[in-house]
């Protein structure tokens, strides 16, 4: 074996797991090492050299050492960098930011370095800090990630004859294909997704606009119906499974639109 190199990275909290009656497994995420999980010793007693730094979306600046890129990391020191705590103070912004960064856990291979996913939790984070949070502002997230992870959806024009999406046309979303087909070329079957041209029109221009300007894009019921359909089903597909914090998401909102709080 050889000797542990030392390291110093910024790094958000993707999630904790209880290991000993004091030690914690943290995964961060990091620009220059992707996902990485660390040990921290005694980090549920000492209070004082892990204050609050190992929350879920908690940007934080992790030093740590290691025997190589395969071996667990030992955290030596953690210092909070962001806590978001506008964020914190807002229900919905919590469930939103929690699903960003499950979504950016889920489709992150370990120790695969992706600086640009890095950005793309800050850039949304800001945002959600700063802005409203939207439906637009979810699945603009989510097209961007995919697009990021290498599963970004073909949506701009019909996967088998090639025609661009127009306006007017319907269109058909086949997750197991990975794009939409035109209503003349989809063999139409009961589990097809019909989408309509405006709703793929959004959300490619989601995929690209400028961050600052999400703020100003209002979708319709319908137009959120169809993109969230879209969507979830596809990454649901790829994942090969349901994403838990979605579920937390949206059995809170239907609680709370039914009075419950």
């Amino acid at each position: 074996m050889g000797d542990k190199e030392k390291f110093k990275t910024a790094g958000y909290v993707l999630r904790t797991l209880n290991y000993s009656e004091s030690d914690l497994i943290v995964t961060f995420y990091s620009p220059e090492f992707g996902k990485f999980k660390g040990i921290a010793k005694g980090a549920k007693r000492s209070k004082k050299r892990f204050a609050n730094v190992f929350e879920p979306f908690s940007l934080t600046n992790v030093i740590f050492t290691r025997r190589g890129r395969d071996t667990l990391s030992f955290i030596e020191a953690c210092e909070i960098i962001d806590h978001y705590d506008v964020i914190r103070q807002d229900m919905e912004k919590t469930l939103i930011a929690s699903y960003f960064i499950d979504l950016a856990d889920q489709f992150s291979p370990e120790g695969k370095k992706n600086e640009s996913i890095f950005q793309l939790l800050e850039d949304f984070m800001r945002m959600l800090g700063r802005d409203n949070a939207s439906d637009a502002v979810v699945r603009f997230f989510e097209m961007r990630l995919l697009k990021l992870s290498g599963f970004e959806p073909a949506i701009d024009r019909c996967i088998v004859c090639k025609t661009p999406v127009t306006n007017g046309n319907a269109y058909y979303f086949h997750p197991h294909e990975g794009g939409i087909k035109c209503g003349a070329c989809a063999k139409i079957q009961r589990y097809e997704q019909p989408i309509s041209a405006g709703t793929v029109r959004t959300l490619l221009m989601g995929k690209d606009m400028d961050i600052d300007k999400i703020k100003l894009v209002c979708m319709t019921n319908a137009l959120a119906m169809e993109s969230r359909s879209l969507l979830i089903g596809f990454i649901t597909y790829v994942l090969g499974r349901e994403v838990k914090s979605l579920k937390v998401m949206e059995q809170v909102r239907r609680y709370c639109s039914s009075g419950g709080l």
